[in-house]
């Protein structure tokens, strides 16, 4: 007698969460019913709150001290008041430093929390908008120019709506503050909080025009077009780009993104490895780079079955190079969109330290990280993570808050990681952390460049003038010059800085090339001169039974110094079947 329900196909769970068989509306609406108010409530407080009222104390508490000091000052008499008052200043430096170091921290917590996010809502919105009334058959120029166009509209929309918040809060701002409120801080709250609004508003207001300019003014995205070519005796370095690979820790599992409309297990990826084993003893690989989402979520098992699957491929092993995706180390709960996390919970950390022993176990001994002053390469992974091991071990053995402190400063400091050319022309790697910090599953997909991470990579790009280099992050720098199926794809995945990010990149970007994933799209593209390639996914926007594909790039040095991008070869994996006549 056949089975009723074949539980390897997998059944209606396997979708809860899945965007590509039920809508965000669906999945919103299951969310309401489990999300813990009371922990989002703190969270609130945690990530918005207290640094609202850190940054609009400031300068209550600076005009404070500054008015009660120089009133004793002026009360004295002689020359002795002055050096006094030279002394009191340099204590008051070094004792407020604490105080403008919570307020600085706060305004970029915020800047990245509400501002970018804020602006780069307003501007894909009105893009998607605008979009819905061009016709498919609209030509390259003409979409240019809508992009430049409503990025310029997005600027001015948002400073007339952030001029308009700011105008609001001004009547409850106060400036000046004086040593009596420190007897009931409780009222220092509110204008507090207004002083950071207004703060925040008025940065938001002019920033969004400068942004709306720079980016209406930038080249836009446009298709690549013609593929370079090269003679054959330039030199050629054979890069294959995977993404997106999520592998997932049971036989059977599916995905949470995809559900059944995806394959199950990891069988595609034996597949792919094996695949390429077979291509590289053909014709040797120089690269296999992995631009995240290396798995599902972030979870033990799920690296355990990726670095099984590595080392049965050592030839493959020894030349690849991971960095992290959103799934790798956003994921709150794979099986519950709705979990939320506080952000003191050792939870988040706990990914980062899994999918940064992956990193070292991968290509420690190859990558090196930036000095301390982000100015120049420094040591390996491996031994800038020596020091720590013991701590790190610690940490994951028993979760606890207390060893996870200290391990965030580890994990910022190791990016971007970088895998030097060889020769002083030739080809090197940046691996970026594009990761926006989240602690909601439902906002897991987010990015961000930390402008700290972006002057490391343009100082290492400098210090290599002659090199070429492949940027890889993992989520799109752009938003790709075709229409999107949903505006969520636009906003919730976005790297909010990214525009930016390709702006900073401009001057050098004749020898770059950028590589990213997340977005699952075939694309090759350009910004200006800078060419950009999205990977499709090998395990993704696939049914079980159908075909997925990867493509390995060749890269070769142009004769004016520059980096030439030349016809990839494309790699279709199709579906085999098991014993059970399923596809996998």
């Amino acid at each position: 007698m056949p089975i009723i329900i074949e539980p390897r196909a997998g059944d209606a769970e396997d979708d809860a969460s899945s965007t590509k068989k039920r809508s965000l509306i669906a999945i919103a609406g299951s969310m309401l019913g489990e999300i813990n108010f009371p922990k989002l409530a703190l969270a609130w407080v945690i990530l918005a709150l207290l640094p609202g009222v850190l940054l609009g104390l400031a300068p209550l508490v600076a005009t404070a001290w500054f008015t009660s000091m120089s009133g004793r000052i002026y009360a004295l008499a002689g020359i002795g008041p002055l050096i006094l008052l030279a002394l009191i200043a340099a204590l008051g430096w070094y004792g407020f430093r604490p105080l403008f170091r919570a307020a600085e921290r706060s305004f970029w917590s915020l800047n990245s929390l509400v501002v970018q996010p804020g602006y780069a809502l307003c501007r894909e919105g009105l893009r998607h908008l605008a979009e819905r009334f061009l016709s498919v058959e609209a030509s390259e120029d003409k979409r240019a120019g809508l992009r430049a166009a409503t990025a310029i509209g997005a600027g001015l929309a948002a400073f007339l709506m952030a001029t308009g918040i700011a105008a609001l809060a001004w009547p409850a701002t106060r400036w000046s503050g004086e040593i009596a409120d420190l007897a009931n801080p409780l009222r220092l709250v509110v204008p507090a909080l207004a002083n950071t609004v207004a703060v925040m508003s008025g940065y938001l207001a002019v920033a969004s025009l400068v942004w709306g300019l720079a980016d209406g003014l930038m080249d836009q995205p446009r298709d690549l077009g013609p593929f370079d070519e090269a003679p054959p005796s330039a030199r050629r370095w054979r890069v294959v780009h995977l993404s997106d690979i999520h592998v997932v820790g049971e036989r059977y599992g599916f995905r949470i993104e995809s559900g059944r409309a995806g394959p199950r297990g990891n069988e595609r990826l034996a597949q792919v490895l094996e695949r390429l084993d077979e291509i590289h003893a053909q014709e040797p690989l120089d690269f296999v780079l992995i631009t995240g989402d290396m798995t599902d979520a972030g979870r033990s098992a799920e690296w355990a079955e990726f670095l099984d699957a590595m080392a049965r491929h050592p030839a493959l092993a020894e030349r690849s190079f991971i960095l992290p995706g959103n799934h790798d180390v956003n994921i709150v709960d794979r099986a519950n969109p709705a979990r939320l996390e506080l952000p003191t919970s050792p939870g988040k950390r706990l990914r980062q330290m899994r999918t940064l022993s992956a990193m070292a176990a991968i290509q420690g001994d190859r990558v090196q990280v930036v000095d301390r002053g982000r100015t120049r390469l420094g040591s390996t992974l491996s031994e800038a993570l020596e020091p720590h091991r013991k701590t790190i071990a610690a940490f994951a053995d028993a979760g606890t808050l207390r060893l996870s402190d200290g391990l965030a400063n580890i994990w910022a400091d190791i990016f971007p990681m970088v895998l030097p050319p060889a020769a002083e022309d030739g080809l090197g790697l940046v691996l970026l952390n594009s990761n926006a910090e989240t602690n909601f599953s439902f906002t897991n997909a987010l990015g961000l460049v930390s402008e700290e991470d972006m002057r490391a990579m343009l100082a290492i790009l400098r210090q290599y003038p002659k090199a070429r280099w492949v940027i890889a992050l993992h989520h799109h720098p752009v938003e790709y010059p075709k229409p999107a199926k949903a505006f969520s794809e636009r906003i919730g995945t976005a790297l909010i800085n990214g525009s930016r990010f390709v702006r900073q990149l401009k001057p050098m970007s004749h020898r770059l090339v950028a590589m990213h994933g997340h977005r699952h799209i075939d694309w090759i593209g350009r910004c200006g001169p800078l060419k950009i390639i999205s990977a499709p996914s090998p395990v993704m926007e696939a049914t079980d039974d159908e075909a997925t594909s990867f493509y390995i790039h060749t890269l070769a040095a142009a004769a004016d110094g520059g980096l030439a991008l030349l016809e990839p070869q494309r790699i279709d994996v199709a579906p085999r079947h098991d014993a059970a006549g399923l596809s996998s």
